[in-house]
Protein backbone atom coordinates (compact mmCIF):
# COMPACT_ATOMS: atom_id res chain seq x y z
CA UNK A 1 0.00 0.00 0.00
CA UNK A 2 2.72 2.36 0.84
CA UNK A 3 4.58 1.85 -2.30
CA UNK A 4 1.37 2.73 -4.14
CA UNK A 5 1.64 5.95 -2.12
CA UNK A 6 -0.34 5.53 0.83
CA UNK A 7 1.12 6.95 4.03
CA UNK A 8 3.30 4.85 6.38
CA UNK A 9 1.60 2.99 9.16
CA UNK A 10 2.24 0.80 12.01
CA UNK A 11 1.96 -2.02 9.61
CA UNK A 12 4.88 -1.50 7.66
CA UNK A 13 7.45 -1.11 11.37
CA UNK A 14 5.50 -4.00 12.63
CA UNK A 15 6.23 -5.86 9.71
CA UNK A 16 10.01 -4.67 9.29
CA UNK A 17 10.69 -5.76 12.74
CA UNK A 18 8.36 -9.11 12.33
CA UNK A 19 10.77 -10.26 8.98
CA UNK A 20 13.81 -9.09 10.90
CA UNK A 21 13.49 -11.31 14.36
CA UNK A 22 12.20 -14.27 11.21
CA UNK A 23 15.93 -13.48 9.77
CA UNK A 24 17.58 -14.31 12.96
CA UNK A 25 15.83 -17.39 13.12
CA UNK A 26 16.85 -19.07 10.20
CA UNK A 27 20.09 -20.69 9.50
CA UNK A 28 19.15 -21.17 5.56
CA UNK A 29 21.23 -18.40 4.04
CA UNK A 30 18.61 -17.57 1.14
CA UNK A 31 16.02 -18.12 3.76
CA UNK A 32 17.48 -15.71 5.95
CA UNK A 33 18.33 -12.56 3.20
CA UNK A 34 14.52 -13.37 1.96
CA UNK A 35 13.46 -12.20 5.34
CA UNK A 36 15.82 -9.71 5.96
CA UNK A 37 14.96 -8.08 2.04
CA UNK A 38 11.43 -8.03 3.39
CA UNK A 39 12.02 -6.57 6.72
CA UNK A 40 13.88 -4.09 4.74
CA UNK A 41 11.70 -3.35 2.26
CA UNK A 42 8.52 -2.41 4.94
CA UNK A 43 11.34 -0.54 7.20
CA UNK A 44 12.15 1.51 3.87
CA UNK A 45 9.09 3.70 4.64
CA UNK A 46 10.88 4.76 8.30
CA UNK A 47 14.02 6.13 7.10
CA UNK A 48 14.88 7.86 10.25
CA UNK A 49 15.89 11.36 9.51
CA UNK A 50 19.14 11.73 11.49
CA UNK A 51 21.55 11.11 8.25
CA UNK A 52 23.30 8.03 9.29
CA UNK A 53 24.87 5.50 6.85
CA UNK A 54 23.16 2.45 8.93
CA UNK A 55 19.93 4.28 7.22
CA UNK A 56 20.65 3.10 3.85
CA UNK A 57 19.90 -0.18 4.37
CA UNK A 58 16.50 0.40 4.27
CA UNK A 59 17.01 1.72 0.77
CA UNK A 60 20.08 -0.82 -0.74
CA UNK A 61 19.49 -3.90 1.26
CA UNK A 62 16.41 -5.82 -0.17
CA UNK A 63 17.75 -5.24 -3.37
CA UNK A 64 20.92 -6.31 -2.29
CA UNK A 65 19.95 -9.23 -0.98
CA UNK A 66 17.84 -10.39 -4.09
CA UNK A 67 21.06 -10.09 -5.87
CA UNK A 68 23.01 -12.54 -3.39
CA UNK A 69 19.96 -14.81 -3.58
CA UNK A 70 20.04 -15.13 -7.48
CA UNK A 71 24.31 -15.40 -7.13
CA UNK A 72 23.87 -18.52 -4.30
CA UNK A 73 20.99 -19.59 -7.34
CA UNK A 74 23.68 -19.52 -9.82
CA UNK A 75 26.22 -20.93 -8.15
CA UNK A 76 28.39 -18.24 -6.79
CA UNK A 77 28.04 -16.50 -10.05
CA UNK A 78 29.19 -12.79 -9.28
CA UNK A 79 28.48 -11.63 -12.45
CA UNK A 80 24.30 -12.63 -12.01
CA UNK A 81 24.09 -10.52 -8.97
CA UNK A 82 25.66 -7.50 -10.69
CA UNK A 83 23.29 -7.92 -13.66
CA UNK A 84 20.39 -7.70 -11.34
CA UNK A 85 21.82 -4.80 -9.11
CA UNK A 86 22.18 -3.52 -13.26
CA UNK A 87 18.73 -3.82 -13.48
CA UNK A 88 17.55 -2.53 -10.21
CA UNK A 89 19.36 0.72 -11.37
CA UNK A 90 17.53 0.79 -14.45
CA UNK A 91 14.12 0.50 -12.91
CA UNK A 92 15.02 2.63 -9.91
CA UNK A 93 13.14 6.37 -10.40
CA UNK A 94 15.22 9.83 -9.68
CA UNK A 95 13.70 10.18 -6.29
CA UNK A 96 14.86 7.37 -5.39
CA UNK A 97 18.53 8.65 -5.93
CA UNK A 98 17.96 11.90 -4.38
CA UNK A 99 16.64 10.47 -1.50
CA UNK A 100 19.80 8.31 -1.32
CA UNK A 101 21.83 11.14 -1.98
CA UNK A 102 20.55 12.83 1.40
CA UNK A 103 22.10 10.01 3.82
CA UNK A 104 26.05 9.08 3.67
CA UNK A 105 27.45 6.22 1.48
CA UNK A 106 26.67 2.62 2.15
CA UNK A 107 29.74 1.75 4.82
CA UNK A 108 31.50 -0.67 3.22
CA UNK A 109 31.87 -4.16 5.61
CA UNK A 110 33.67 -7.55 4.80
CA UNK A 111 30.32 -9.34 3.67
CA UNK A 112 29.41 -10.44 0.32
CA UNK A 113 25.94 -8.33 1.16
CA UNK A 114 27.54 -5.17 2.06
CA UNK A 115 29.60 -5.31 -0.95
CA UNK A 116 26.57 -5.75 -2.83
CA UNK A 117 25.24 -3.12 -1.17
CA UNK A 118 28.06 -0.44 -1.87
CA UNK A 119 28.08 -1.53 -5.33
CA UNK A 120 23.91 -0.80 -5.61
CA UNK A 121 24.98 2.69 -3.54
CA UNK A 122 27.54 3.71 -6.10
CA UNK A 123 25.19 2.72 -8.95
CA UNK A 124 22.28 4.77 -7.88
CA UNK A 125 23.86 7.83 -6.90
CA UNK A 126 25.20 8.09 -10.58
CA UNK A 127 21.82 8.34 -11.34
CA UNK A 128 19.81 11.87 -12.75
CA UNK A 129 20.04 15.04 -11.84
CA UNK A 130 21.67 15.72 -8.85
CA UNK A 131 19.42 17.75 -7.11
CA UNK A 132 19.67 18.18 -2.97
CA UNK A 133 16.53 20.14 -2.89
CA UNK A 134 14.32 18.11 -4.66
CA UNK A 135 10.96 18.81 -3.95
CA UNK A 136 9.71 15.22 -4.62
CA UNK A 137 11.35 13.95 -2.09
CA UNK A 138 9.18 13.17 1.00
CA UNK A 139 10.25 15.04 3.71
CA UNK A 140 9.83 12.29 5.65
CA UNK A 141 12.98 10.64 4.09
CA UNK A 142 15.13 14.16 4.65
CA UNK A 143 17.44 14.60 7.76
CA UNK A 144 15.83 16.66 10.35
CA UNK A 145 12.05 15.68 9.03
CA UNK A 146 9.54 14.24 10.55
CA UNK A 147 10.34 10.70 12.40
Amino acid sequence: MFADGAPRSVLQRVTALDAHRAAREVADEVARLSARACGDAAAAAFLHPIARATQVGHILRSAACAARVAELRAGGDAAVATALLRSTGDRASPVVAAVLRRYPEAPTGRSRLSHLMVELDTLLRSLGPHRPDDARVPRCARPGGPE
